[in-house]
């Protein structure tokens, strides 16, 4: 990698991570639906057209990570034994990553605004179904199922499930104001789904 362009990555991320706190700035204070992506421009100091350089949508904004996310998930299951079963490996994967810690003050008005707003739970089910794709091979071969065999709709199920696990944990926790363990959470939505609570 040339210094060039070392340089020139350093600046496209402090761009995206000023045009994101501005952006986040103004949803927390105005509302999702009521800021405009021409105000975010605006406030952050750039064209419509470079807002677009860097987001595809507003929505984007609010959840760009999750999709990168998924990565840091699969490399988490990967790293952990396959003799591991898939519930129990998608959990330490996911606590890995932090998935299940979080900063209780702002994402409590991020995920309550996520979750009263239609347009984003749509683009966040969109990523987790790439969190999906990503992660269902792993647990194919957790379960000895042979790559090639897309016949059984187990692990996919599987991996469908826990990530509602995650998604019902989480309106949960925003329903009672942050103040739950999220991971234990989790940990009841999936034995609840798993008929072992």
């Amino acid at each position: 990698m040339s210094i060039e362009t070392s340089l020139w990555q350093r600046s496209r991320r402090a761009a995206y991570e000023e045009i994101t706190s501005v952006a986040m700035g103004l949803f927390l204070e105005q509302g999702f639906e009521p800021t405009t992506i021409d105000q975010i421009a605006s406030s952050a100091g750039i064209s419509r057209r470079s807002f677009f350089r860097y987001f595809g949508t507003k929505e984007d904004i609010v959840l760009g990570d999750l999709a990168s996310q998924g990565e840091l998930v699969l490399a988490a299951l990967e790293r952990i034994p396959p003799t591991v079963g898939p519930w129990e490996a998608l959990r330490e994967a996911l606590h890995a990553v932090d998935a299940l810690t979080i900063d209780p003050e702002v994402t409590l008005k991020i995920a309550r605004m996520m979750y009263q707003t239609s347009s984003l739970r749509s683009r966040s089910i969109e990523k987790h179904l790439h969190w999906q794709a990503l992660l269902v091979p792993d647990i194919r071969r957790r379960l000895g199922i042979a790559e090639d065999d897309v016949t059984n709709p187990a692990p996919a199920a599987i991996v469908a499930s826990a990530i509602a696990c995650l998604d019902a944990a989480g309106e949960v926790w925003v329903e009672g104001d942050g103040l739950a363990d999220l991971a234990s959470l989790y940990d009841q939505a999936v034995a609840g789904v798993r008929g072992t609570s």
